[in-house]
Parts: C-alpha cells; structure tokens; sequence
C-alpha cells in the first residue's frame, strides 16, 4: 500500500488484522488478541508504512483504527445485552416459581398440623374414660392397702399389748419392730382422728413398754434375782432394741450407774479409801466388779451394744474426775506437805499400766470382733482415759526426771567403760550411752502418751540439757583422765564411737519429738548444738589419737635433738633416727586405723598426725641449733614414707 490509508481500507474486509504499535523500551510489549494464534502486527505495519513517504499518514491510519475498535465496542455490548436479556427473565422465573412452591409447602404444613391437634383431641377424648378407670383403679388399689394395713397394725397393737401384760418379751420385739413398720406408713394421715388416737396409742405403748423393761431390770438386781431371771432379761433388751438408741441408752446408763454406785460410794465418801495412797484398791476394786460382769451378766446384753466398753469408760471418766479433785486439793494444802512426787509417779505409772489392760482387753476382745460392723467404727481409746487427770501435773514429773538425770551423769562419770561380760571391739560404745538411750525412750513414751504440748517440750529441753552435760562431764574427762599423756587406745576409741552414736541418735530423737509433739510447738525442738557438741567430742578425740601417735614417735625425736649437727664433717645415708621414727608411726598410727570404722575419721585421723609429725620435726629443727652447713645437707635428707594402712586412708 502506496497511498494514503484510510477508514475504509481497514474495515473487516480489508484488514484482517488488528495492531498495537510498540511499546516504549522500559514497558513490556503489551499483546492483544487476534483472530489468529500466530498473529504478528509488525508484518501489517511493514506493509502499511512500506516507504517514508507513507509515515504522512499516520494520522489518519489512528483514526481509522480508533473508528474501528468504536465500532467493535458497539457490536459486542449489543450482543452482550442481547445474551443477558433471557438469563435475567430466566432467574426471575424461577424466583417467583420457588415462591409459589413455598406457600404451598407452608400450607401443607398447616393442614398436617392442624390434622394432628385433632387427632390428639379425638385421641384424648376416647383415653379419658380409660385414665378415670385407671386413676380409680389405683385409688382403690391404695385404699385396700391402707385398710389392711390399719387393720393389721390395730390388730399388732392389741396384740402387743396383751404380750407386754404376760412379759412374752421375745414376741413383742418382733410384733413391735412390724408395728412401727406398719405405724411408718400411716405418719401421713395423722389428721385423721381414728389414726391420730391410733398413733397416740401406739407411743403411749412404747413408753410403758420402756418402763416395764427397766423396772424389771431394777427389781431382778435389787433383789438379787439376775441368775434365774437372766433369760427374761435378755429378751428384754430385744424389746429395748426394737424401742431405739435412746430406749438402749437409757438402760445401759442405768446399768452402769448401778454397778458403780457402791465404787462411788465408797472411794469418794471416804477421804483414806479415796486418797492417792489407795490407787490400787479403785482398780482391784473394778476387776472384781468386771468377773462379776463377765460371770453374771455378760450374756444378758447384746454383743452390739459394748455394755463392758461402756461400763469401763464410765469407770474411768469417773476415776478421771476423782483424780482431779485429788491433786487439786494436795497441790492447794496449807500445812506445808506438797504433792509427793514420787507418789504421783507410781500413781501415773500404775494408771498407765490399767490403761493399757483395758486398751488390750478390747483390742482383743474376741467377742467383739464377731460384730465386724461395730468393731471396725470402734474408735474409742483408753489411752488417757484416766491419766489426763495427772497431766497439769506432769511438770512435777518432768522435774523428777531432771533431778533423776542429775543424779545418773556423775554415776556414768564412775562407771567403767564397757560392762563386765563386754569384750572391746571397733564398734563399742560406752555402757552409759546405750542405758541413757533406754532411759530417754522410756521417758519419752511415757510423756507423749500424757501430753503432747508444753510438758514434752520442757521434757526436750532437759533431754538436750543432759546430753551436753554427758559429752562434758562423761566424755571428755575420758580423753584427759591421763594427761599429759595421751589417754588409752580403747577409751579414745569408745568416746569417738560413742559421740559418733549419740551424734546420730540425738537427730534422731528431735525428729521423734516432732512427730509427737503438738504442731505449733514442733519448731521448738531443736537437737542442733547438741549434735554439735558431740561432733566436737569426736574430733577430740581424734586430736587424741594423734597426741599418741606423737607420744610414740617420741623417742626418734628426742634422738634427733640428741646428735650434734654442727659438727658433722661430711653427708652420709639417711640418719638412723629415721628409721626408728618410720616404725614407731606405722606402728601406733597403722593400730589406730584398724578400730576406725568410718572412712572419714580415718581421713581426719590421717591429718592430723600428718600435722603433728611436721610440727614436730619443724620444732625438733629449732631445738638442734646450731646446725652446721653439713648437718643441714644431712638433716634434709630426711625421707619419711608413710606406712600402706596409713597412705590409703589418707
């Protein structure tokens, strides 16, 4: 194409091909679709703008394409409404098509519900008849019932009441427990008068029936008819049992009341037969009076019942009350004798064991462990049943056993080391140490038994009191019972032990008091400086055995001290103290090291004579002045090699 182009040159019969021209260097080249896959507008524009002389029309070329692609844009939004019209119809179509669908839907609804309300109106029209007849049907069901229970329960009474008259007390336990059975069912209809006077009756029954027993109970021991009315009885206590807890409470009350009166009687209205002198006689008093509970009346009572575990409580609450009047009277004298407190010890100490018969009389009552039920809801205990009385006193107590204390440690001090049929060995320790263990165990169990707040705390405070006053007053003098010379191998050996022991034992004990004592009063216990103080015993006693490992090498020493240094003219081999000195230590050292028991007293032991040879030999220098330029070539010769034994302990 040589001439101008014109609109008309590029309409759709002409130009098969639309074009973009080129896009700046920094733009991507931007693509649009032909109607061929391959098409490449480049070639159009060669074509067009084949000779310079064409680029005149370029103008005109734009305007002809910008007409073209008007002319496209029109066609394709006329063919696009063309294709939008029937969609949208289509939609609206089916819109209101869904909306007539639902109304119909909803109307089905309606009609299915409005059908079933007039079902379930027909439905319970034809049922109600048949609920009248039901609910009658019940109603008199319920009433025959009632009716023959009433007729039964009027007949029970009449009947319990003709048993009561005759005593047939085996029967009216059993027709009682069903009259209140039956009595049970009527507590609804109480507004009834019939059942109301019924129920009156009833009550009144029981209450006489309740007399009855206990003023049988009172006229067979009065008159001393137990034996051949103890069949009676016991049926008797059937009836009391079918009465309740309060009916059975009330007869062993005064059952226990009964036995006790003449205990009573006798150790409160009579100020000798009462005093602390007569402890033993209340409870010889109460064995008596229990073979006659087991002989005569044990079988009378239910099992269930635990009259003897009430019977001795009873005793004991008593004797516990007894008791407090007592010592408060004595501790309130104003004639100068206080409170024996030797007698209050064997007064506490005979309770104590009484307590503890009635404690394993119990435990192993084997009557007692046929009732599973009620032996495993047993929790009472008469471990200070009775000795609670004692225990505003226990500081008397207390200060009996400082003064006991007091009185062991210089004993101890005199005592030999181990008991006559005791051979030493590595693990002895002394006699006294163990026999002062006992006596703390036994004090303290004795204590926690009676009080668990400020008197087993003073007890604590004397336990660590004497315990100080053993290691200083026992101990130690042992490792200076010779000075200046070293003591004995076996008593250096038994103090360490023996420290070592009751360093142990005294943690021990603080842990035991906290478990016992009362819970605030537990940071109270505190065993540290004691355990302390005998760990300090035992490094004495170390520094003992060293002082006698030096006291052996002595001689070797003195030896040394005794050759003239400065006079040596020339260095031989090693002097002949040296040997001497070796022997001695491996002898005395390596026979220590045998009875030490533990690695780490054998390490201090090592040390410490490690210490004192070097002291010794630094201070044996001193005192062989003047020493010559020779004999200071000879004295460093000196080649000291500790003994194996001794080695592997260091």
């Amino acid at each position: 194409m040589n001439g101008p182009v014109t609109a008309s040159s590029l309409d759709a019969g002409n130009v098969s091909h639309t074009f973009n021209p080129p896009n700046p260097p920094h733009c991507p080249p931007a693509h649009v679709s032909c109607y061929a896959a391959d098409y490449n507008p480049i070639d159009d524009l060669n074509t067009i703008f084949s000779h310079p002389s064409t680029l005149s029309s370029v103008g005109a070329v734009g305007a002809a394409l910008q007409t073209r692609q008007d002319a496209l844009d029109t066609s394709i939004n006329a063919l696009t409404a063309t294709l939008a019209a029937p969609r949208a119809s289509s939609s609206l179509d089916r819109m209101s098509s869904a909306k007539s669908e639902l109304d119909q839907l909803f109307r089905k609804i309606e009609s299915v519900r409005n059908r079933a309300l007039e079902t379930e109106h027909t439905i319970t029209n034809m049922t109600a008849d048949i609920k009248r007849l039901d609910h009658t049907k019940r109603n008199l069901t319920l009433s025959m019932t009632a009716l023959k229970r009433l007729q039964m329960l009027t007949t029970a009474y009449e009947q319990l009441r003709g048993l009561a008259k005759s005593r047939q007390y085996r029967e009216c336990a059993g027709l009682l427990q069903a009259v209140l059975q039956l009595m049970a069912h009527f507590r609804s209809y109480r507004s009834i008068d019939q059942i109301a006077t019924l129920s009156r009756n009833v009550a009144d029954l029981q209450r006489e029936l309740g007399e009855q027993v206990c003023e049988d109970f009172e006229m067979a021991f009065a008159k001393g008819e137990v034996g051949g009315k103890k069949g009676m009885l016991k049926e008797a206590c059937l009836v009391m049992d079918a009465l309740g807890d309060t009916a059975r409470a009330r007869l062993i009350t005064w059952y226990c009341n009964t036995m006790l009166r003449e205990y009573r009687q006798v150790f409160r209205g009579n100020d000798e037969a009462g005093s602390l002198d007569n402890i033993g006689r209340r409870y010889s008093w109460f064995k008596r009076m229990w073979k006659t509970y087991d002989d005569e009346h044990a079988a009378i009572f239910p099992l269930s019942w635990r009259v003897n575990e009430m019977l001795a409580n009873a005793f004991c609450e008593g004797t516990r009350e007894d008791y407090k009047a007592i010592l408060e009277k004595s501790t309130r004298r104003t004639d100068g004798n206080t409170l024996d407190v030797s007698l209050l010890l064997r007064c506490l100490q005979e309770t104590l064991d009484f307590e503890h018969s009635l404690e394993a009389k119990f435990a192993s009552d084997p009557r007692a462990s046929l009732d599973t039920l009620n032996s495993e809801e047993r929790a009472h205990t008469f471990d200070g049943s009775i000795s609670q009385a004692f225990e505003p006193y226990l500081s008397l107590w207390v200060e009996s056993r400082d003064k006991q204390l007091a009185s062991m440690i210089p004993t101890y001090r005199n005592q030999p080391p181990l008991a006559d049929d005791e051979e030493f060995h590595a693990h002895s320790v002394l006699a006294s140490s163990i026999e002062l263990f006992h006596f703390y165990k036994l004090t303290l169990a004795q204590c926690a038994k009676l009080s668990t707040s400020d008197r087993l705390l003073d007890l604590s405070r004397t336990f660590a009191k004497y315990l100080d006053e053993y290691a200083h007053a026992v101990l130690l003098p042992m490792l200076s019972r010779s000075s200046p010379a070293p003591p004995h191998l076996n008593d250096a050996i038994l103090v360490l032990n023996t420290a070592d022991y009751w360093h142990t034992n005294s943690t021990q004990l603080a842990d035991t008091l906290r478990r016992r004592i009362d819970a605030e009063l537990a940071p109270k216990v505190d065993f540290t400086p004691q355990a302390d103080t005998f760990m300090g015993v035992a490094s004495a006693a170390l520094v003992a055995l060293a002082r006698r490992v030096d006291a052996a090498a002595e001689p070797a020493w003195r030896e040394m001290r005794n050759t003239n240094w400065s006079r040596m003219e020339s260095v031989g081999d090693q002097s002949s103290y040296v040997g001497e000195l070796v022997r001695r230590v491996e002898a005395s050292a390596g026979e220590t090291l045998a009875l030490l028991q533990k690695p780490g007293y054998a390490r201090a032991f090592a040390d410490k004579v490690v210490e004192g040879v070097v002291q010794a030999y630094v201070g044996t220098i001193v005192a062989c002045r003047p020493i010559s330029e020779v004999g200071a070539e000879q004295v460093c010769l000196l080649t000291f090699y500790l003994p194996p034994k001794f080695a592997n302990s260091c």
